[in-house]
C-alpha cells in the first residue's frame, strides 16, 4: 500500500514532469539524428553506386579523380570534413550558402558514399565476368544485364558490408553536434550539464540502442529477402 502511494506520488510529481520534460528534449533530438541518417543514405547510396562505376572505367580521366576523392574521404576525419564544408564557403567567399543542418547532411553524403563506392566495387568484381556473357547470349543489354542480373547478386554480397556501415552512421550522427546541430548527442551534452547528472547520457544510450536494433532488423529482413541469390 505504502509503494503504490509512492508510485502514484510520483506520477504526480515535479519529478515526473521533469522526468517526462527530458525525454521530449532527447526524443526531439532523436528525431533530428533520425533525419541526418535517412538523408544521408537517401543521397549517399546512389552516389557511391555512381562512384564505384566510375571507378571501375578504363578512362583515367574518370576513374583518377574518383580515386583520389575516394582517399581523400577515407583518409580524414569526417569531424574534419563536417567542419570545413561549414566553414570554408565563408572563409574563402565571404559568406556563407548553408546553413549547419545542409552542412552536415552534404558532409555526410559525400563521406559515406566513398565508404559505399568500395563497398559496391568490391561486390560488383566479385561477380564473374562469364555472366555479363551469358546475359549477352541471352540478349540482354549492358544496362539490363547489371540491373538485372548482377545488381541483385550484388546487393546480397554486400548487405553484410553496408549494414557495418549504416550501424556505424547512427553513431556518427553524434558528430553533427562540432557545429552546433541540436541532435541527440549535443540535447544529452546540454541536459548533462544543467541537471549535474548522467542520467541523460543513459537515456541517450537506450536511444541509440533502439536505433540501431531497428537497423539490424530491417538489414536482417533485407538479407532473406535475397538469400534465393547464391
Amino acid at each position: 500500500m505504502l509503494f503504490m502511494e509512492q508510485l502514484i506520488g510520483f506520477f504526480g510529481s515535479k519529478e515526473m514532469d521533469a522526468f517526462i520534460a527530458q525525454w521530449g528534449l532527447l526524443l526531439n533530438g532523436a528525431f533530428v539524428s533520425l533525419q541526418i541518417f535517412v538523408l544521408t543514405l537517401l543521397f549517399s547510396l546512389p552516389l557511391g553506386l555512381f562512384v564505384a562505376l566510375g571507378r571501375m572505367s578504363a578512362k583515367k580521366w574518370l576513374s583518377k579523380p574518383l580515386e583520389i576523392y575516394i582517399l581523400i574521404m577515407r583518409g580524414t576525419p569526417l569531424l574534419l570534413q563536417i567542419m570545413f564544408i561549414y566553414f570554408a564557403p565563408y572563409y574563402i567567399f565571404g559568406k556563407s550558402y548553408y546553413g549547419r543542418f545542409a552542412a552536415v547532411i552534404i558532409a555526410f553524403s559525400i563521406n559515406y558514399a566513398a565508404y559505399f563506392a568500395e563497398i559496391y566495387r568490391g561486390g560488383i568484381e566479385s561477380i564473374p565476368h562469364g555472366q555479363y556473357e551469358a546475359a549477352s547470349v541471352l540478349g540482354f543489354t549492358k544496362f539490363q544485364a547489371f540491373t538485372r542480373i548482377i545488381l541483385p547478386q550484388v546487393i546480397k554480397r554486400i548487405i553484410p558490408a553496408v549494414g557495418n556501415e549504416v550501424i556505424t552512421l547512427v553513431k556518427d550522427t553524434a558528430l553533427a553536434n562540432i557545429i552546433g546541430v541540436s541532435e541527440l548527442f549535443r540535447v544529452t551534452k546540454n541536459e548533462t550539464n544543467r541537471t549535474a547528472t548522467v542520467t541523460a547520457f543513459f537515456y541517450a544510450g537506450i536511444i541509440y540502442l533502439a536505433l540501431n536494433w531497428i537497423v539490424t532488423k530491417i538489414l536482417n529482413s533485407l538479407e532473406k529477402k535475397f538469400g534465393y541469390y547464391k
